[in-house]
């Protein structure tokens, strides 16, 4: 790294909006809170995310990133790296700007170094992080139900006993595979949710309940935030919505 780069000023976390991608308010929200509650309860584990379009959850992650941690995002920002025909098509429908090229360049309007950048399939993810190593695991690559899968269950080997998966677009109609793989690993695995937002499940294969109620009463005293606590298959969970 020059000088130069060292003295470039990085843009602030509310200039996010400027970096194309879907990350609504409400998982923003719970993303800090989340990360920031694992910190300030002692729980320590590195920091990943499986799919990252241009970077704009990322950028947030990385503030949470403490000393000794390590985050690593894996994507395979080109059609030509696609394991099969399927994900080929997908990333040629869904993702024809993606380049690991963009990803990084919006990254480093933000933070001064980059995230530990794996290029290819998150199928060999388990290869590259070790096992139980992980606070959170942001799931946001493909949308084919095999792939998400698979996905799901790196998370569940990679994940510390209290950390927590955020898998994306669980309900959105044109991902069903997702909804599929998300369900199925919380009837089958023991993938506990906690909490719900449009885009995102947010569950645990730890203990659930006092992180539940952390939130809910957080969410007491959020000015655009509240949560409604239902009962969905022997769970508990928060399904937050704006006011």
């Amino acid at each position: 790294m020059t000088a130069q780069d060292t003295a470039r000023p990085l843009l602030a976390p509310d200039r996010l909006d400027e970096v194309e991608g879907w990350f609504f308010d409400a998982d923003r929200f719970l993303f800090d809170w989340l990360l920031t509650h694992q910190r300030d309860h002692g729980v320590r584990g590195d920091l990943l995310e499986l799919g990252v379009y241009k970077g704009k959850s990322a950028i947030l992650i990385g503030y949470h990133v403490s000393d000794g941690e390590r985050f690593t995002v894996c994507d395979l920002f080109d059609a030509s790296e696609a394991p099969d025909d399927s994900t080929a098509a997908e990333m040629r429908v869904y993702y024809p700007t993606l380049t690991r090229q963009v990803f990084e360049a919006n990254y480093l309007r933000f933070h001064r170094r980059l995230p530990t950048v794996i290029q290819g399939s998150s199928s060999g993810i388990t290869g590259q992080v070790p096992a139980h190593s992980c606070r959170f695991v942001h799931i946001d690559a493909s949308h084919l139900y095999h792939h998400v899968r698979a996905d799901i269950a790196s998370a569940r080997e990679l994940l510390t006993g209290e950390g927590v998966v955020s898998l994306d677009d669980f309900r959105s109609p044109h991902t069903p595979g997702v909804a599929a793989a998300t369900w199925e690993a919380v009837l089958t695995t023991g993938l506990k949710p906690v909490v719900l937002t449009e885009s995102k499940l947010y569950g645990t294969w730890g203990p659930a309940d006092a992180l539940r109620d952390s939130l809910a009463e957080r969410l007491t005293t959020h000015p655009t935030l509240w949560g409604v606590t239902e009962e969905v298959a022997g769970h508990t969970l928060l399904r937050v919505h704006s006011r």
